[in-house]
């Protein structure tokens, strides 16, 4: 708890003393943790209560970062991984071409200061500029932000394997693949078989974003049978193209679906925003949100200081002390991202009777996928219900395609960005190699390409928060699939008749009680139980996934027929 509350100020209030404190407090946890967890390993050979087996393989799992023994590599680590994000959090693009551009394309009155702009305005450049000298700079200029973490990180995964072989581990990576309820390989076989299984959906988008791309910037910048080049995906990671929505509309005399008019016609605020996020749940027949929620979260980027704007949902007392820490903007995007983190403090709340190291949820992928579970039910009838849409669209391809652009093409970065820290933590990759074997991931899995030359004097890999700030990535993926899995199992419950893409569980009291009894679970069985609870299936499968986009993946093969599809 107190490195919780460390950590928040450290992300609200970042400064050179916050940073200290949150690294004080994370060397004391990581410090009582790593005694406790080896602790726990003298008992791995004895025949033990399940239960009592269970509490123990958790302990040991229960850092992402375990400590070194030895207490001046223990204060080192904790010293690196705070000084890493920091440099995330306080980074910053200094430009006049690109300052002009973000004025532009927010209509602002004004130049930001020094004409220096944050990740979110470049992010705002990446999504709205379409000059690809612009684009070209915001790229390329974020990732000189990262450079300097390359020594250090290099450093930190020595000091983490360290930690994870304290435990009896082979290195960090094998202990993050062992909180799967199954061996390290069998993990990695199940996340390679779920990826095969949405791949095919991916390349048909894949071939039928880069031909429209074609149309805008050439063939010479962007050709047939070749990666495309990362900067034109409207996205600073090429993670989401759903920026890029309106270039790509399957029916453009329909329109896109946008709440934004709607959102400025009812003068909603940050506020404001979070309160629908509540209402759905509540409309499920869950608990409104603590007093202390709206006191305590941060909904709005300060002007006075730096902080690190990444929207994420904490759980600060293991109670209810329930809190999310975003700089929300009015727009479609953080609609939904708003449901998404408000997804995190309800599975919080619901567990929060189980005993201290089941008060998570059944794998890291149902934590986030049980928020993005929601967001699917933030559909177009949903929206019209809340007033934010006066009428229902006439394109539903429309609706599909600009949710594809977002969860179909985030797939392949999501298996991406852990399977090189995998390689990284195995000692498969050496420093020395940390940014070509990062591309040629990226190339392998996203068919994406830099668009400028890339060297071992870069470190792209920082350019990533996730990567800065040593969060896990599996759970992204794994979320990826399990939510239209989720959503389909709740669906049946709330008896909706018609396509998958079609149903909002919005006012449904069994999907809620549904949802409300696999929550309070929290991690005291398998995951595979869990599962079972809520959907009546007992392992992974993305046949949900398929079934959910399955119109805009016949309209995407037809559309394809003659193109050189591939890179």
């Amino acid at each position: 708890i107190a490195a919780e509350r460390s950590s928040w100020v450290k992300s609200t209030y970042i400064s050179y003393d916050t940073a200290l404190l949150a690294a004080k407090a994370h060397e004391a946890l990581m410090a009582r943790t790593g005694e406790l967890a080896a602790e726990a390993a003298r008992f791995d050979r004895l025949q033990l209560d399940p239960v009592v087996r269970r509490k123990l393989k958790l302990l040991k799992l229960s850092l992402s970062l375990p400590a070194p023994r030895d207490a001046k590599q223990r204060a080192e680590l904790a010293g690196i991984a705070t000084k890493l994000e920091g440099i995330y959090g306080k980074g910053k693009v200094c430009s006049k071409r690109l300052a002009v551009a973000w004025k532009r394309a927010e209509k602002a009155k004004k130049l930001p200061d020094n004409n220096c702009l944050s990740l979110g305005q470049l992010g705002t450049v990446l999504a709205k500029s379409t000059n690809y000298d612009v684009l070209l700079e915001a790229w390329t200029k974020w990732r000189e932000v990262s450079i300097p973490m390359r020594k250090d990180f290099a450093r930190y995964i020595e000091l983490a394997n360290a930690g994870a072989r304290s435990l009896g581990f082979k290195n960090l990576g094998d202990l993050w693949k062992s909180r799967y309820d199954m061996k390290p390989s069998a993990f990695e076989a199940e996340v390679d078989r779920l990826w095969g299984q949405v791949k095919p959906l991916y390349d048909d988008l894949h071939c039928f974003v880069r031909a429209r791309l074609q149309k805008r910037f050439g063939k010479k910048r962007v050709p047939d049978g070749a990666p495309i080049p990362a900067h034109l995906l409207g996205n600073m990671w090429s993670q989401s193209w759903a920026k890029l929505h309106k270039r790509l509309l399957p029916e453009p005399r329909a329109g896109a679906v946008s709440i934004e008019k709607g959102l400025k016609r009812k003068k909603t605020d940050e506020r404001a925003m979070v309160r629908y996020g509540e209402g759905f749940f509540a409309s499920l027949g869950l608990t409104k949100l603590p007093a202390s929620f709206w006191q305590r979260s941060m909904f709005k980027k300060p002007r006075d200081r730096d902080v690190v704007c990444h929207a994420s949902a904490w759980d600060l007392d293991w109670q209810a002390d329930l809190r999310i820490k975003m700089c929300i903007d009015i727009d479609d995007e953080n609609f939904s991202v708003i449901h998404h983190e408000l997804g995190h403090n309800y599975y919080q709340y619901y567990y929060r009777d189980q005993p201290p190291l089941f008060r998570d949820s059944a794998n890291d992928g149902f934590h986030e996928g049980l928020g993005d579970t929601i967001a699917l039910s933030v559909t177009p009838t949903y929206l019209k219900k809340l007033g934010l849409l006066r009428r229902l669209p006439r394109g539903e391809l429309n609706t599909l395609m600009k949710r594809a652009l977002d969860k179909v093409a985030f797939l392949p970065f999501g298996i991406m960005i852990d399977k090189w820290r995998w390689d990284v933590f195995a000692g498969k990759v050496k420093p020395a190699d940390y940014n070509k074997a990062w591309w040629a991931l990226r190339t392998r899995y996203q068919g994406i390409a830099p668009p400028v030359a890339r060297s071992e004097d870069h470190f792209d890999p920082g350019a990533k928060y996730h990567i800065a700030g040593n969060v896990p990535y599996a759970r992204y993926f794994l979320a990826a699939i399990l939510q239209f899995q989720f959503h389909r199992a709740l669906c049946k419950v709330a008896g909706h008749q018609g396509p998958l893409h079609t149903c909002s569980i919005y006012g449904n009291k069994a999907a809620g009680e549904r949802l409300r009894k696999m929550m309070a679970m929290g991690l005291s069985r398998p995951w595979t139980e869990a599962l079972e609870a809520l959907t009546g299936e007992n392992a992974m499968d993305a046949s949900a996934f398929i079934d959910y986009f399955k119109p805009l993946h016949v309209w995407l093969k037809k559309q394809n027929k003659g193109r050189k599809c591939g890179w």
